[in-house]
């Protein structure tokens, strides 16, 4: 039997403790050395040194180490410097995230109170939380924070808020007796306080039932500890780059050395030379200019109020397949609302947003004045008055300082008009009997300045209906028949339906100068007034992001730790619940391995009563199926599946710092609407960083083919290694940074995701590489060649035209790369970066050929005018010639 189906004396039994007394000094010696101390454990911690050279075990880098190796083995030892310098940037970049995401767990430990009330030796003490023992009794009270997990053992309207464990916000009244069920879920173990949780009315007693590791709390930091984090798709797919290009220039190399040897040339003037092919394979700016464009992408990012923590979150957000949201206060206000009211009959409906006091109220869906309705004025005023939450204007916007129910309360009566100060001047509180649990009701004795006395009752709708005598039905005071509870329960039953949470209001007039000393007294023979509905409402854009998302291929899956009614109702108001998809709640979750959810995750659409266990299974059975997972969440429950999700998503303003630490991107305003324009925004960024690839390989294919023919016809080189350098590091990387700014193309949400398994090369992207490279590398040949064989004496000069004709190809090569289609579908001065990028690459070049204290490094002399008609009319054809025949098949 678990310590929430024990009665008292077995819990006390079983813990061996006394609740009179508490632990002795010994005992609590003897069990800290059993059980430890209350502390959540950390994980084996790699040191920071290792950690920072962990950071260069990325493909890419080696390939870049690589380059610095061929760098300095041809003497160009400014090159090899600046490689270096690019990865020591990038490593120390990648260390500071890493070690930002250490702190997750100590965002977690400082959740645990820091000093709790215990009794040790019959005496009440405090001590640090650590200490505590199992078997320990602790008190609290309201704002106290329980320092361990405990089986509550005296409650005094004692209400515990657990939205760091379950995500709801609506605080949880606690008793003391046992459950029935024996397997529930954090939500409904109404008789257990966890650690970490918050009390916001009532004080209590409790027994430590559990401590550290062992708590609920506990199991959440193993989870966190243990959650694997996934590489992004950009890391594999440029890993996946980078191990093409190695084994490109390693063959390449060899292959030179052979053909070069055996036509009767040095070994090491062939070797140098393979050398100069492998630096031309290999884009050195790569790396550094996918960082700078997902850099890019993170400003553009916090203009859309989402702040980026991990850089390839950017690129990971759009090829997300599923989005697992919370749903309070993502997909929901997190305000509750007063939606409709129901007395003697008749329904009304109140409008307005949030706490906003302003809103209308309709009957049959005609707008009445509540103060003419005799029965509603009612109802609203002894709503207003049994109550104890304040609205406070605070940024001009209101807060609520209070339960969440009773501000719902509060909220519905002032959209009447009616003001509780003002109220106060003509009721006086004469006593009050506070909510207990047990009753699930709080009641006030009141009188109004005509010394006229009332009790007046709010609670559970059906508890209050057990107690009345009589109704208010057609404004007048009547019996209350078997058939007139009947009406009233069917009205209760259809609010429930519509996952509203319900309030019933009842009051009753006494004799003046009556003194009523207990609530058994004042609760009785009441008059049934009325039933208040509530929900916390959706957000009015996210219906709108869902649909969106849907048109985009992504799926929408509520996953809250609310109730099923609630949960299916919201989600059907946003059209993420369809006639076709399913339901499931934590009981049936807990019965399913990871592989039996696997079969029917594809058709489930909201999971309620969800534990921190089951949102980890939701999000490994989805990437089992194949689908990369956006995760969000704002308690510290959801952190081990943010953490594990492949993109995971925290809440700004009401997120935990547990969450946040865990997650890869803040969104500020807590809104699901912000994931799907960070969507969106990541899609672009992917499409930008393919565009830039594109144009960085085709112009590397150029050189490679350049240089490779150029050997095979037994030709002098047309390039010499530095100037190749200054093309893949100065030429390229300027316009392929522009490329990363470029604006999205039509229709980039009307696409479905794309597949995780998508290759570099996708979608046509190699033959476009390779054709363009081809016809780059043949026209700089030839203009090399045209030169060279007018004056084989001036081979200094051919190489500075054949350096001129490279980069004029591809500096008009990269308008070309803004479309999936051709430069000539897209406006070519729609991104003025790229503009400026290419001009200022053309001025640099102009510099390295025309000025003289840089032409000795770059081996470079003046170009004659005439020569200059040559360069500009081959470097014009790879992208025109190209562009023609795209023409050409569009008019066909």
């Amino acid at each position: 039997m678990k310590f929430h189906e024990m009665m008292l004396d077995q819990v006390e039994k079983a813990l061996e403790t006394d609740f009179s007394s508490g632990l002795s000094q010994e005992e609590v010696k003897k069990r800290v050395k059993q059980h430890g101390l209350n502390e959540l454990e950390e994980g084996e911690k790699q040191s920071a040194l290792l950690l920072f050279f962990s950071q260069f075990k990325d493909f890419m880098v080696l390939v870049l180490l690589a380059a610095t190796l061929i760098s300095g083995l041809l003497g160009e030892y400014i090159d090899a410097i600046a490689i270096i310098a690019i990865v020591i940037i990038n490593g120390f970049l990648g260390f500071y995230q890493e070690r930002r995401a250490e702190k997750s767990l100590q965002a977690l430990k400082e959740l645990s109170a820091p000093q709790v009330s215990v009794m040790r030796d019959g005496q009440w003490i405090k001590i640090p939380s650590k200490e505590i023992v199992i078997g320990d009794i602790i008190k609290f009270a309201s704002g106290d924070r329980i320092g361990a997990d405990v089986r509550v053992i005296e409650s005094k309207s004692l209400e515990i808020e657990e939205s760091a464990l379950t995500g709801e916000s609506v605080p949880v009244a606690k008793h003391i007796d046992p459950l029935s069920n024996p397997n529930p879920g954090i939500g409904d173990m109404e008789n257990i306080a966890f650690m970490g949780t918050m009390i916001t009315r009532g004080s209590g007693l409790g027994v430590v039932i559990a401590t550290g590791m062992k708590t609920a709390m506990g199991q959440i930091a193993d989870l966190l500890q243990n959650a694997e984090t996934q590489d992004t798709p950009l890391q594999r797919r440029l890993e996946q780059l980078g191990k093409i290009l190695i084994t490109v220039a390693l063959l390449l190399t060899v292959l030179v050395v052979i053909v070069g040897v055996l036509q009767g040339h040095e070994l090491y003037e062939m070797f140098l030379a393979g050398v100069s092919l492998a630096v031309a394979a290999i884009p050195e700016g790569l790396p550094a200019i996918v960082t700078v464009a997902l850099s890019l992408g993170v400003q553009k990012m916090i203009k859309k109020n989402a702040i980026v923590r991990k850089l390839p979150a950017v690129e990971t957000l759009g090829c997300a397949s599923v989005i697992c949201s919370d749903k309070t206060g993502t997909m929901t206000q997190n305000k509750m609302t007063v939606t409709h009211l129901w007395s003697g009959g008749q329904t009304w409906t109140v409008d307005g947003v949030g706490y906003q006091p302003q809103g209308n109220f309709y009957r049959n869906e005609q707008t009445v004045q509540p103060r003419e309705e005799k029965s509603l004025q009612q109802m609203l005023i002894f709503g207003m008055l049994c109550n104890h939450s304040e609205l406070a204007m605070k940024d001009d916007e209101y807060i609520l300082d209070g339960d969440p129910t009773e501000g719902a309360l509060l909220v519905s009566a002032m959209k009447a008009g009616f003001d509780r100060h003002k109220l106060l001047e003509d009721f006086t509180i004469v006593n009050e009997f506070p909510f207990d649990s047990t009753r699930k009701m709080m009641s006030i004795h009141v009188k109004d300045k005509q010394e006229r006395h009332f009790i007046v009752t709010k609670g559970a709708p059906d508890v209050v209906l057990g107690i009345c005598e009589s109704i208010l039905w057609d404004e007048r005071n009547q019996y209350l028949s078997k058939e007139t509870h009947s009406k009233v329960q069917d009205a209760i039953n259809g609010l429930a339906s519509q996952a509203l949470r319900t309030i019933a209001i009842a009051f009753k007039p006494i004799p003046a100068n009556t003194l009523i000393l207990s609530d058994h007294e004042a609760e009785k023979k009441l008059t049934f007034i009325g039933v208040q509905g509530m929900i916390d409402p959706p957000r009015p854009e996210v219906k709108a992001a869902v649909k969106e998302c849907k048109e985009a291929g992504i799926k929408t899956v509520m996953i809250t730790g609310d109730h099923v009614i609630t949960a299916k109702a919201i989600a059907a108001q946003l059209g993420i619940l369809t006639k076709k998809s399913k339901v499931l709640d934590g009981k049936a979750l807990a019965n399913m391995t990871v592989e039996d959810l696997e079969e029917v995750v594809e058709d489930v659409s909201v999971f309620a009563r969800v534990s921190p266990e089951h949102k980890l299974k939701i999000v490994k059975a989805l990437q089992n199926r194949g689908h990369i997972v956006a995760m969000t969440g704002d308690g510290v429950n959801d952190a081990p599946a943010i953490k594990a999700a492949d993109i995971g998503v925290a809440m700004g303003i009401t997120g935990t710092d547990v969450a946040k630490e865990a997650s890869a991107l803040i969104l500020l305003d807590d809104n699901f609407a912000t994931i799907k324009a960070a969507i969106k925004e990541g899609r672009n960024i992917y499409e930008n960083i393919r565009k830039f690839v594109r144009y960085l390989l085709a112009s590397n294919v150029g050189e490679i083919l350049v240089m490779l023919f150029a050997m095979l016809l037994a030709l002098p080189l047309p390039l010499v290694p530095i100037q190749i350098l200054w093309v893949n590091l100065v030429t390229d990387g300027l316009p392929a940074m522009a490329l990363g700014l470029d604006q999205p193309e039509e229709n980039v949400m009307k696409r479905g995701p794309r597949s995780p398994n998508e290759g570099v090369f996708s979608r046509g992207l190699g033959w476009k590489v390779v054709s363009r490279g081809f016809l780059i590398g043949l026209v700089t040949l030839l203009a090399f060649m045209i030169v060279y064989h007018n004056d084989p004496s001036q081979l200094p000069y051919a190489q500075t035209v054949a350096f001129a004709t490279l980069v004029m190809a591809q500096l008009i090569h990269v308008f070309d790369c803004r479309s999936e289609k051709s430069v000539l579908s897209r406006n070519p001065f729609g991104n003025q970066y790229l503009v400026w990028a290419v001009i200022s690459s053309l001025l640099l070049m102009l510099v390295a050929i025309y000025y003289p204290p840089l032409q000795p490094i770059f081996h470079t002399l003046p170009i004659a005018a005439k020569d200059w008609l040559l360069i500009l009319g081959l470097s014009s054809v790879p992208t025109f010639l190209l562009a023609g025949s795209f023409l050409l098949r569009k008019t066909k």
